[in-house]
């Protein structure tokens, strides 16, 4: 799978791209990352990407041509098969898009910065989707571009050594995860479940379902609306 970020900071990913599961990802080739810096399509000597903002108004706006004429290089290299523009307004990063992103061959990542990218890039149809990992906004799109990348890149057959850690983990199947624990069977007072000490398979995957929906229940209630509890399941939450 290849990443191509659209950043006018590719520093920024230096150490993450070169660190843990992704690092080795990388450099086992299951994973690529080429980054595109739009000051390299500016003509003026300060390498300017940005403007003021018709209307007027608070801070500055990456403007469209440097913009444009990036994204044209890129899908003049290969074919593109989506772009995508992070995002405070853009639809939620969930699980189940990171699946169909890890799926893709090209990505392109655009890093929006200052105020936002000029309106004509998307209306243009340079941009295919936005893409938001949360409900705030922070400094650029470099860290929801790592977010991205780092959530498809565990996906990629090869990458995971486990394979069942991409099932039973949390937003796999619409439930937060379980709770986990290891050595020592005690530490500083506190035990561990008995279940989980039991050798009965069958009754530790109940334990874990039933915790996996208290938490749910308790802490991400909207999951429960848009993954409906099952007559099942009401079973394990009506034993709590």
């Amino acid at each position: 799978m290849k990443f191509v970020v659209l950043t006018i900071f590719p520093e920024y990913f230096d150490s993450p791209l070169a660190t843990s599961l992704l690092g080795k990802a990388v450099d086992k080739g299951l994973v690529e990352v080429e980054f595109v810096n739009p000051r390299e399509f500016t003509e003026d000597v300060h390498q300017s990407v940005d403007d003021l903002t018709f209307g007027g108004g608070a801070g500055m706006v990456m403007m469209a041509d440097p913009l444009v004429q990036a994204l044209e290089s890129i899908s003049t290299s290969g074919p593109v098969t989506r772009t995508f523009l992070l995002s405070p307004r853009g639809a939620p990063l969930t699980q189940a898009r990171v699946q169909e992103i890890s799926a893709m061959d090209r990505v392109v990542l655009v890093c929006g910065r200052y105020e936002g990218v000029d309106q004509r890039v998307i209306d243009g149809g340079w941009i295919n989707e936005e893409l938001s990992i949360g409900d705030y906004v922070l400094a650029g799109g470099e860290t929801a571009a790592l977010a991205v990348i780092e959530a498809a890149a565990r996906l990629v057959p090869g990458v995971m050594g486990n394979k069942v850690s991409l099932v039973e983990e949390s937003h796999a199947d619409g439930r937060l995860e379980y709770p986990h624990y290891t050595r020592p069977r005690e530490f500083r007072g506190l035990g561990i479940p008995d279940v989980l000490l039991s050798g009965n398979h069958a009754e530790i995957a109940r334990w874990r379902r039933g915790e996996a929906l208290r938490l749910t229940r308790e802490r991400r209630p909207d999951l429960l609306l848009r993954h409906p509890v099952t007559a099942e399941e009401r079973k394990l939450l009506d034993l709590e």
